[in-house]
């Protein structure tokens, strides 16, 4: 049985650990809020840092420069959009519940992650030169495996025979849309910010569209 100062060697590490973990996270939130609203060239580590509750060299501390760190933040929502948003992992007894839950979870993305949608459409608009490569090795193998489901449910007569790659274009600039461009369509409602029942709305208007037009039963 190891003794208490065993003990308190083996648990330092690990509380450090946590932590790190924390201050981590603390700062990633600061930065990619900062991002969603400035884009890169005009977010500053000092900024972030402020933000963040910390001073700059202690930021550096955790993320050796701002490239490093905006890195990492458009690594997270990638992460976050392929993990979740897998056409093929959809729970569904058929392939219309299937779609259906997608758009779901893509508006509930724009929902209850408003700042990364915006840090990536800002990426993506400017040509992603931090993202492209993350993005052929990451989305493009998740896409080609739902669009490789979509081929398999069109050959099966479950749906209309149209381009599967246009379809999921089309869903994921509909779904976003709720988040990069909320203030838009808040102004257009006459509310000073979209609400859950707006969101709501959006799903089940966006669900009616996409199966409708795809002659899903």
């Amino acid at each position: 049985m190891p003794n208490s100062s065993e003990e308190v060697v083996i648990n330092k590490p690990r509380r450090r650990s946590r932590i790190r973990e924390g201050h981590e996270n603390t700062i990633l939130r600061a930065a990619e809020h900062l991002f969603s609203l400035n884009g890169y060239n005009g977010t500053a580590l000092e900024t972030i840092a402020e933000k963040a509750g910390m001073s700059k060299q202690n930021l550096i501390y955790y993320f050796s420069s701002k490239e490093v760190l905006y890195q990492q933040v458009l690594k997270n929502i990638l992460d976050m959009w392929v993990e979740k948003m897998a056409l093929l992992d959809q729970l569904g007894e058929n392939p219309k519940e299937m779609l259906r839950n997608y758009i779901r979870g893509k508006v509930e993305l724009s929902r209850s992650n408003p700042d990364a949608s915006k840090v990536f459409a800002i990426e993506i608009i400017n040509g992603a030169p931090y993202l492209k490569e993350y993005l052929k090795s990451h989305l493009t193998p998740a896409l080609d495996a739902d669009v490789k489901l979509v081929r398999k449910w069109i050959a099966e007569g479950v749906m209309d025979d149209v381009d599967p790659y246009h379809l999921f274009f089309m869903i994921w600039s509909s779904t976003q849309t709720y988040a990069d461009f909320s203030s838009q369509i808040s102004i257009s409602l006459g509310k000073e910010k979209l609400q859950n029942q707006d969101f709501d709305n959006a799903t089940e208007f966006l669900t009616h569209l996409v199966i409708k037009g795809l002659g899903m039963k």
